[in-house]
């Protein structure tokens, strides 16, 4: 319980009437494990998110696109994942990958908030108290999701794993990605287990941390993902900013304070972005332009008839997960807390200036349709996988090939009747706001920092017992910037 001082009773008393609206401040009874996770399985989960062995070819990293000094993302639109060199936006390609990821890395601020029940931009994890699982979780795993899982956020660990472009690699590559291929989940969390049970520092520490695991042939990878929840729930805690003092009755700066008012007042932005968390948790069709390769949805074939590569171009957001024609081009409202890390934003990155992506929120359709697409993180190499009966074949993309298949990173806004379907998703009103008012709310969104979060680099261990190299790590006299 915080104590006010006087001169805070009095502040609160003399503000309007929007101030009941206001959320209650977070507490530990909002966090997992009441925000106190056990010391021992933080530790482990902290080298497990910063260890490659987790990827099929050992060679990426959860912290390699959820950096802790990049505002738990890695400063692009969309991430370069299995197969690339370097981190943030110097990363490159070492070696074949089959394009970016389709959607923007999303921030880790508060995840282990008991709030959270759906993950993924898309919400195709999300807690269902109908389900028929034990977990109450429904997942693209479906029935093959392992029993005995805590929580939402330690399944939602379960699946980056199993992403080739992710983390996985590409079939004829390594055992995991061979094993997702075939769509065998059970037998890629098994395999990596197994390099978990195999690897000394880890299997004692298992053995160690974990009630049910008497040897380590015990391990398996559903004790990887509570690892992983407890240090993320605890490490990515971000309640000390200016606007968390504001709800404990301290005033904001005069420039910050009026644009609270506008946010929970005239801007109205408060209506999804609620609570303490900033996020309603629901979803919504904003009109965000659709960058990068989309995921493969929808029936536009314009793409595949102009190119020859079998692919679609649209994300339709939460109609995938759904099949509900109201759901399509909906999202996930983002929280906002340390928004002013976080970017670039929106569900894949589009915009790479705040204030931007404030501005295409007041007029969606004038910002939709003036959207001009910016170069991407380019793709030093690029590579398609195809099938034969020999097995997967790569042909390294050249020439005509290669500027062919660079079309899918802006098709989607180029096509007038794909962009008018976004457009016609919009769920957003007009709202007119003066300059001035602008530059107020952006002073508000500031406020929504937590300095702790700026730059926690220091989170990432020297070391990890696999022995291989931790991600991200610094090179000397590399020029990217932490933050």
């Amino acid at each position: 319980m915080i104590l006010l001082r006087p001169i805070a009773i009095l502040y609160l008393s003399s503000l309007p009437a929007f101030a009941q609206v206001l959320p209650e401040p977070l507490t530990d009874a909002d966090f997992l494990w009441d925000g106190a996770p056990d010391k021992d399985l933080v530790s482990l989960g902290r080298d497990l998110f910063f260890d490659p062995i987790l990827s099929g070819n050992q060679n990426i990293s959860c912290g390699t696109c959820h950096d802790p000094a990049r505002g738990t993302g890695d400063g692009v639109a969309l991430s370069i994942g299995e197969g690339g060199v370097g981190f943030g936006p110097e990363r490159r390609v070492g070696k074949s990958v089959t394009g970016h990821v389709p959607r923007n890395a999303q921030p880790l601020y508060n995840i282990g908030a008991r709030a959270y029940g759906k993950f993924f931009h898309d919400g195709r994890l999300e807690f269902d108290k109908w389900s028929g699982s034990p977990s109450r979780l429904r997942t693209p795993a479906g029935e093959d999701l392992p029993e005995g899982i805590e929580n939402a956020l330690a399944a939602q660990a379960m699946f980056p794993v199993l992403s080739s472009i992710e983390m996985a690699g590409q079939p004829g590559e390594n055992s995991v990605a061979n094993a997702v291929s075939a769509n065998n989940k059970p037998l890629a969390w098994a395999i990596l287990a197994q390099r978990l049970s195999e690897t000394p520092g880890y299997a004692r520490r298992f053995v160690q941390v974990f009630g049910d695991i008497t040897s380590p042939a015990d391990i398996r990878f559903t004790h990887a993902g509570e690892a992983l929840a407890a240090f993320q729930s605890l490490a990515f805690r971000s309640d000390n900013s200016p606007f968390d003092l504001r709800l404990a009755g301290i005033p904001l700066p005069t420039k910050a304070e009026q644009g609270l008012q506008l946010f929970y007042g005239k801007a109205s932005c408060n209506t999804c972005h609620s609570g303490a968390l900033l996020t309603d948790h629901d979803f919504h069709a904003i009109g965000v332009p659709q960058i990068g390769p989309g995921k493969d949805h929808g029936f536009d074939n314009s793409y595949r008839l102009h190119t020859g590569f079998q692919h679609r171009v649209e994300d339709l957001g939460r109609f995938a997960v759904t099949g509900d024609p109201e759901d399509k081009y909906r999202f996930r409202t983002p929280s906002l807390r340390n928004v002013a890390l976080t970017g670039p934003w929106g569900h894949d990155g589009a915009f790479a200036d705040l204030e931007d992506m404030v501005r295409h929120h007041l007029n969606a359709p004038k910002s939709l349709a003036g959207y001009v697409v910016p170069d991407l993180l380019p793709l030093a190499t690029v590579v398609e996988t195809t099938n034969s009966r020999s097995g997967p074949v790569e042909k390294t993309l050249e020439g005509t090939e290669r500027a062919r298949f660079d079309m899918r990173y802006n098709w989607a806004h180029a096509s007038e009747p794909l962009r008018a379907s976004i457009a016609n998703s919009i769920e957003l009103d007009p709202v007119s706001l003066t300059e001035a008012e602008i530059d107020q709310l952006m002073a508000f969104l500031d406020a929504l920092t937590d300095p702790t979060s700026v730059d926690q680099s220091g989170l990432i261990p020297q070391t990890v017992p696999s022995g291989l190299p931790p991600q991200p790590t610094w090179v000397a006299n590399c020029e990217c910037p932490k933050s």
